[in-house]
């Protein structure tokens, strides 16, 4: 980079588990104490940070003192919900963000959604250092001298061997991820390797030293993708309303933005067009926006447009310049193409641009298959579509939102047949989601077993007999399985009683009784005063055969089914000792 050259801040990403100190370490850079005054301390909407050159030198005396010569004006760090994937941040051709800090508990080491991150971060291809935070949370651990390095080697004995032992852990976890990786204080060719910068977001410790290495890989491996273009291209992050006023906050990533100029936003459809009414941007070290008349990327903006817009959250937006045409490409480039849905499958949607690319790219990797997905809330259109699945595959009539809930017109709709998922957090949604599908394909198969054979266990209720013999009719209780016309029934002896014939439940005639209801059979040549008296249970009677279909399949069955199946078969084996063998 020359002196002449005009680059921009790297964006730089702060992602990890929630709860692991991405937002307390971004307050000891800045700081401030925004951590504190969040509800629940998490992170509750995405909020970028400027950290010019000037005050990274001031804050970073190690800089100088390592003889770094610092060319990059600065950075925008950009502090994400622990209940969103980072990677809605998006333009084209992969993430909006130039590196990103993953932020890891060194003493609870990876958790689902640090492994979620770690996928996004492949799927991206975006360079990363791991800040592995809550050092000083190690026993005995104290703050022994301002250079990270020094301080570590001066801990005591048990107290550094915990620390190396941490260490070893996380380094062997993230090779299981696919990463290579040291103490950014070990490694000689960082395109090698992935820098680990323990840190304490409490104590201060090692963030001057996280500060140093990301200008250091920002200077090494950003050259020639921070130079500035004199066209502005942004990302929305988010549409806000106070009182009448409707604003947005974006990142501008390129080019320079004036408060005279239109910009055109990416959509579905046509791209909109609007005009800059008011152009803030954020302060550095802040979280204030101030009016001006030009920016330059890369900064966090607020804008207010003259026509009230419906515009949804990650979409891209550029400055418009009566090329309506090349901006129809661009933007098809960076959004239809990328959301790409199948034949068949699930209906998905998600809050943002980004988090649906992220959310289709996760499902991809799980073999899960989308055949409608959108932006916003769950609607009509969505129960439709899963509703018509349903008729074609069950497993497939599921809606999943993330981030998103629902139209309250959906609840006039039919939904009985079709599954609604709705989750802040990607990995929760997919594990809730694989559990559905997998519980509805044992069903299916369940389905299918059960229309072989019944299997079922009946308590005769003696207090309700209706008609002694010819037929018998009398009360009973289905304590397992599922109760079918035509079934014949067995008693504990092995005797077999008589096929049911009629079944009925509130004086109505029914063909299928399940676990727990209270029925009335009809029993045709029984004799109940004779035959069931003194009688307890009655049982489905099973061909060797359909035992052992049960038998193979028992992995479909419950518990109480399991039990059932193994009476029927002690029943069967004292009268016939080689049933069923």
């Amino acid at each position: 980079m020359t002196a002449e050259t005009k680059i921009r801040q790297p964006i730089v990403t702060v992602a990890g588990h929630v709860d692991h100190g991405k937002t307390s370490i971004l307050d000891q850079i800045r700081g401030s104490c925004v951590a504190q005054g969040e509800a629940g301390g998490i992170t509750q909407k995405i909020s970028f940070t400027l950290f010019p050159r000037n005050e990274i030198l001031e804050r970073c005396p190690i800089i100088k003192q390592k003889k770094l010569n610092l060319e990059i004006p600065g950075f925008l760090f950009i502090d994400t919900p622990g209940h969103a994937a980072f990677s809605n941040l998006r333009k084209r051709g992969g993430s909006l963000a130039d590196l990103a800090i993953l932020v890891i508990d060194i003493n609870e080491g990876i958790k689902p959604q640090t492994a979620e991150v770690i996928q996004i971060l492949k799927i991206n291809k975006t360079p990363f250092i791991v800040a592995l935070n809550k050092i000083d949370h190690i026993s005995g651990w104290r703050k022994q001298d301002e250079e990270l390095v020094k301080s570590i080697n001066m801990q005591a004995i048990n107290t550094r061997q915990q620390f190396d032992e941490k260490l070893m852990t996380l380094m062997g976890s993230l090779h299981s991820h696919g990463f290579e990786t040291s103490p950014f204080y070990e490694i000689e060719d960082f395109t090698k390797k992935v820098a680990l910068v323990p840190c304490s977001a409490r104590t201060g410790e090692g963030i001057p030293e996280l500060v140093m290495t990301l200008c250091g890989l920002s200077q090494k491996f950003l050259k020639g993708k921070l130079e500035l273009k004199p066209d502005a291209k942004g990302v929305i992050l988010e549409v806000k309303k106070e009182k009448t006023i409707s604003y947005i906050e974006a990142i501008l990533y390129d080019g320079k933005l004036t408060n005279k100029d239109e910009i055109a936003i990416g959509s579905f459809g046509e791209p909109i067009i609007g005009k800059i009414r008011v152009l803030e941007e954020i302060q550095p070290l802040s979280c204030k926006f101030k009016s001006i008349n030009e920016v330059h990327a890369a900064t966090g903006i607020r804008l207010q447009l003259t026509e009230s817009i419906d515009i949804l959250p990650g979409m891209p937006f550029q400055v418009f310049k009566n090329n309506k045409d090349e901006i129809i490409k661009e933007f098809k480039k960076q959004i239809t193409d990328n959301i790409q849905t199948d034949n068949e499958g699930i209906i998905a949607k998600a809050d943002s641009l980004g988090s649906l690319e992220a959310l289709l790219a996760l499902l991809k990797q799980e073999n899960i298959y989308v055949c409608r997905a959108g932006i916003g809330r769950i609607d009509k259109k969505d129960v439709i579509c899963a509703n018509t699945n349903f008729e074609n595959d069950p497993t497939k009539a599921v809606i999943i939102g993330f981030n998103v809930s629902h139209d309250e017109e959906i609840k006039e709709m039919n939904t009985a047949n079709i599954k609604i998922i709705e989750e802040e957090v990607v990995y929760k949604l997919i594990e809730k989601l694989k559990e559905y599908i997998e519980n509805k394909k044992k069903e299916g198969e369940k389905e299918k077993l059960m229309k072989l054979a019944t299997l079922c266990k009946l308590r005769i209720l003696g207090q309700y007999v209706f008609h002694n013999s010819n037929p018998a009719i009398f009360g009973v209780r289905v304590e397992t399985g599922r109760l079918k016309e035509n079934c014949t029934l067995i008693d504990e002896n092995g005797e077999e009683i008589s096929d049911v014939k009629r079944m009925q439940a509130d004086k109505k005639g029914i063909d299928e009784a399940s676990a727990g209801m209270e029925i009335a059979i009809s029993l045709t040549g029984t004799n109940f005063e004779r035959q069931l008296k003194d009688k307890t249970f009655l049982y489905s009677d099973l061909s060797a055969g359909q035992f052992k279909e049960f038998k193979k399949n028992k992995e479909l069955l419950s518990k109480e089914e399991i039990e059932v199946l193994q009476k029927i078969s002690q029943i069967k084996r004292a009268k016939e000792p080689t049933w069923g063998v």
